[in-house]
């Protein structure tokens, strides 16, 4: 069996129409919730996009593996897909974007070559990159943002697109009165993008993925990862205009939330992406755009879902649809993720397994408590491997694909360090104790901050399911707030770096060195098994004595 493992970057759980959006029409994203399991309660590690991908890719949380923000190198020597998947004869590719950084000064102390087989990986978070396109090709007066080649601006440049830069001058732009109108401007979001839509970024992913489908040979895991739609928030014709204010719901949020908010919360909100969508304009331009992209991605899903069924590949190939965070929209007086608010952290996921053992559960959905580092452990559950517990972190979704009711986790935990952000100097906070967690049990969700004298957040999503009333603003809750510290604390005492030796190794080591004559701390010999001692119990022999 092959894997498909499709993720979109920033994409909201509740911006589909198998989620209930009342707008959005995703026929294609809902044909896969129908021929599988839609996981309901599902949460990422952390709600940035290189954290996030990093505990995907390596099935670790995230103070686990150390990346936690863009631009911390995953360190060499962390595995992750590719190594555990090689191990038992799967292939494992990249179609697009990781947002990995690579430990350059590791690998130039290993003397590992960037350009061997094992520097290829280790620069590509373990994939055999197909293609590898970040997609955020920004140019400032410092250079570019992203220094490696551009893929899909040499794409653009063949097709006809000039410039050194066409993701910005026309992928990612409109026109306005004869000039370039940047997709940066939230004024030009309702603009199309000065592109034909064929040749954006979307359907050119689409397009590299069945190129990469038609030539495969499995068992393969193909890594499919969308940029969009991740801002900037700017869509080709006819999808800039499929949606407009009247598609805009209103933004969740309350008074209330700005009295007496907690400091990190303050500042997010009052930071300039905060502001933003604050403003009502803003949301009206930016909420249709965002729809138009995911239109634009459920299109392409069909017809890569089309060409699967064409090839015979339907039958043979597990699905998994999923997104590397959510994004705010103005909720919570915010934009963008960061936090640990449903919208931020909560993401779609929907499994496809074409095989007999998941007949029962097709069209089914599950509300049990579902990480993101469980995929890592089920795409080798489902490459009939075994899950090295001592190193992925995650839980096989298998069980529940199967129709099992497995034993389970009892809370799902998420990790943002805002060290690197604005927030942190206004805060005046050392990037040590920048670190914030979250503790969800299905209930109350805890938001913990390792500022020392900042307080907790709590919410109770069972009265207040759209987190408006910070229960932690008064005393009434400590003893709820104590028992999710508590599982925080536990969730602590995890072992997470004891990754060189299993539980079954380090039980097959214990006594093993009296058996190759290491006796220590006996008396006489009688507190071990007599075969350990015979070699010196035996007949003396002349040239072992001294006169």
């Amino acid at each position: 069996m092959n894997i498909l493992f499709v993720m979109y970057d920033q994409l909201r759980f509740d911006y589909l129409s198998c989620a209930g959006h009342p707008h959005l029409h995703t026929p294609n994203f809902d044909q896969i919730a129908a021929m599988g399991v839609r996981f309901t309660n599902a949460y990422v590690q952390s709600p940035i996009c290189g954290g996030s991908r990093m505990c995907f890719y390596t099935g670790r949380y995230a103070s686990s593996h150390g990346a936690h923000w863009n631009g911390f190198p995953l360190k060499v020597g962390e595995q992750t897909l590719g190594d555990h998947l090689r191990k038992i004869s799967m292939s494992c590719h990249l179609i697009g974007k990781t947002h990995m950084t690579v430990d350059g000064e590791g690998m130039e102390r290993l003397g590992l070559d960037p350009d061997s087989l094992i520097g290829v990986r280790t620069s590509e978070c373990g994939f055999d990159p197909w293609v590898r396109d970040d997609g955020l090709w920004a140019e400032g007066p410092d250079g570019f943002y992203d220094e490696r080649r551009s893929p899909y601006n040499e794409y653009l440049k063949s097709k006809g697109y000039d410039g050194t830069n066409p993701w910005a001058d026309y992928a990612n732009a409109g026109v306005k009165d004869g000039q370039i109108a940047s997709g940066w401007f939230f004024d030009n979001t309702d603009l199309p993008a000065n592109i034909r839509e064929e040749d954006s970024e979307t359907p050119w992913l689409t397009t590299e993925a069945i190129r990469f489908i038609d030539q495969a040979q499995g068992p393969w895991c193909a890594h499919l990862s969308y940029i969009k739609p991740h801002w900037p928030y700017i869509v080709p014709a006819p999808y800039h205009a499929m949606y407009g204010t009247e598609h805009v719901p209103p933004a969740t949020r309350a008074d209330e939330e700005t009295e007496e908010a907690h400091p990190v919360y303050d500042a997010f909100m009052n930071g300039p992406v905060g502001r933003a969508f604050q403003d009502e304009e803003v949301r009206n331009k930016v909420i249709p755009a965002y729809m138009g992209l995911i239109k634009q991605c459920d299109d392409q899903l069909g017809r890569l879902l089309h060409h699967l069924e064409a090839t015979g590949r339907m039958q043979d190939t597990m699905i998994v649809l999923t997104s590397d965070h959510g994004d705010y929209l103005g909720d919570h007086w915010l934009g963008e993720k960061n936090l640990f608010h449903d919208p931020s952290v909560k993401v779609p996921m929907i499994l496809y397994d074409p095989r007999e053992t998941a007949k029962g559960t097709r069209g089914t959905t599950c509300d049990a408590l579902v990480e993101s580092i469980d995929l890592a452990a089920t795409f080798i559950d489902a490459a009939d491997g075994t899950v090295p517990d001592h190193i992925i972190e995650g839980r096989s979704l298998l069980p529940w694909l199967r129709g099992e009711t497995p034993e389970w986790r009892d809370y799902a935990i998420s990790e943002y360090d805002f060290s690197a952000t604005p927030v942190a100097v206004k805060l005046g906070l050392e990037p040590r104790d920048c670190r914030l967690f979250m503790v969800f049990d299905g209930r109350y969700k805890l938001m913990h901050c390792a500022a020392p004298g900042l307080r907790n957040m709590l919410f109770d999503l069972e009265t207040d399911p759209d987190e408006l009333h910070d229960l932690a603003k008064t005393d009434a809750h400590r003893d709820i707030e104590a028992r999710l510290l508590a599982h925080l604390h536990d969730w602590g005492l995890r072992m997470s770096q004891r990754t060189t030796r299993s539980e079954d190794q380090i039980k097959a080591m214990r006594g093993a060195s009296t058996g190759k004559g290491i006796l220590i701390h006996l008396k006489d010999g009688s507190e071990v098994d007599e075969k350990l001692t015979q070699k010196y119990r035996g007949p003396a022999r002349q040239d072992h004595l001294k006169d």
